[in-house]
Parts: C-alpha cells; sequence; structure tokens
C-alpha cells in the first residue's frame, strides 16, 4: 500500500476555509488560532450582570476557562461529520482577530438548513462588525453550500443580536421559551432565505471545493 501523506488542511478541509468580504474575514480554527480566541474571549464578551447565550459558556471559573474554550472546538472536529456538523470560523477585522461566526446543522443533506451563531469581543462590539460578519457566512452558506434556510435566535432584550438578525435580513419567526438561570427567558427566532439576504460585499472565498468534498456535497453545483 502507498502512504497518503496530507498536511493538517488535506485532511481536515474548514480549518483552510478562508472567506473575505470588505474588511472581515472568516477562517478556519487550528489550536493557535483557537488560544487567541480563548484569550479574547476571556477579556470579556458581555457585561457581568447580562447573559445573552441561550449556553451560558462564558460563566466557566477562570482556572478552567481555557481549556474548557480549547475542549470545545477539539469536540466540534471529532464530532464533525457530513450530516451532523459546526462550522466555527474566527473573524478577523482589518487582521485583528474579533470574535467568532458559525453555523450548526443537522441531517444537512436533507434539510439544508442551519442555524447560525456567533460572538463578539466586548471591545468590538457597536461597531457593524455583527452584522457584516453575518451576512459574510450566509452568502456563503447560499452561494457554495447549497443551502436553503438559515435560522437564528435571540432572547427579546438581546436588543443588539436582535437588530443583528433584522439587519442581515432574517424575517420573525415566532417566538419560543428558554431556561435562563433560575427562570426562563423569551427568544425571538428569525428565518433566512437567499431571496431575503442583505448581500455584503463581494465575497472571496478560498477552500470552498475541499469543504464540499469532505461534507459529501462535491456534486451540487454552487448556486452563486
Amino acid at each position: 500500500m502507498t502512504a497518503d501523506h496530507r498536511t493538517l488542511v488535506d485532511a481536515y478541509p474548514p480549518i483552510g476555509l478562508r472567506i473575505s468580504a470588505g474588511p472581515v474575514e472568516l477562517g478556519g480554527i487550528d489550536d493557535d488560532t483557537a488560544i487567541e480566541l480563548a484569550n479574547l474571549a476571556a477579556d470579556g464578551v458581555h457585561p457581568p450582570d447580562r447573559m445573552p447565550f441561550l449556553h451560558p459558556w462564558t460563566l466557566t471559573t477562570p482556572d478552567r476557562f481555557h481549556v474548557e474554550f480549547l475542549r470545545y472546538h477539539w469536540g466540534l472536529r471529532a464530532r464533525f461529520a457530513p450530516d451532523a456538523w459546526s462550522l466555527d470560523l474566527a473573524v478577523r477585522h482589518d487582521g485583528e482577530l474579533v470574535g467568532t461566526q458559525g453555523v450548526v446543522t443537522n441531517d444537512f443533506r436533507r434539510t439544508r438548513a442551519g442555524e447560525t451563531g456567533s460572538w463578539l469581543g466586548l471591545r468590538h462590539q457597536g461597531r457593524g462588525i455583527g452584522t457584516l460578519m453575518r451576512r459574510t457566512l450566509c452568502a456563503f452558506l447560499f452561494d457554495e453550500l447549497g443551502f436553503e434556510q438559515v435560522t437564528s435566535s435571540a432572547f427579546a432584550d438581546n436588543v443588539a443580536s436582535n437588530r443583528v438578525s433584522l439587519a442581515v435580513g432574517y424575517r420573525p419567526n415566532g417566538t419560543h421559551r428558554s431556561a435562563r438561570g433560575e427562570g426562563w427567558a423569551t427568544n425571538n427566532d428569525y428565518l433566512l432565505t437567499p431571496d431575503a439576504l442583505v448581500r455584503p460585499p463581494a465575497l472571496s472565498v478560498q477552500g470552498a471545493e475541499p469543504l464540499r468534498r469532505f461534507l459529501g456535497l462535491a456534486e451540487a453545483a454552487p448556486n452563486g
């Protein structure tokens, strides 16, 4: 048998993905980037008296924060499979690391749908970056991976996240209750389709074809 020697990106194409639109670049998360992101998140993602996330990952104790952050991203790699995957990408704005933008999907080859999620370091919020990075990811999902629907949700009192969804082109799609703290809170649900997307500047994409093959989507032509 002839040995098949590969680089890390050859073996795991999500790490080699690069998507640029204007000043924003979304890219795969290797270990060096993961620890940079952990340091950024440790500096603050939200005010201490507010919890914007359904899964309150920022409440990890300081002595465990970095290792739990890394364990989460390592786990995404380990569980990545064609029909159930979570694609988390590091976001850089004018070259500076600012947060992550991702999508999670199950039974994708049948549903062609997934849900987006993101976070930004506190000092990078309120500058329009969250809107542009989500527009960029959604354009990529529709154009390159054949998504037909993208959903999102946000606690009703998370004003910034709700505004981003509307600015990207998502349409309100009902509400539901989610546990938060010792009680519950209302989540606003949103739905985005390709025709409703407020598109970002023209995309520049590297690594889409290897990712499509990795996901078993090589036979599907891009929509863009």
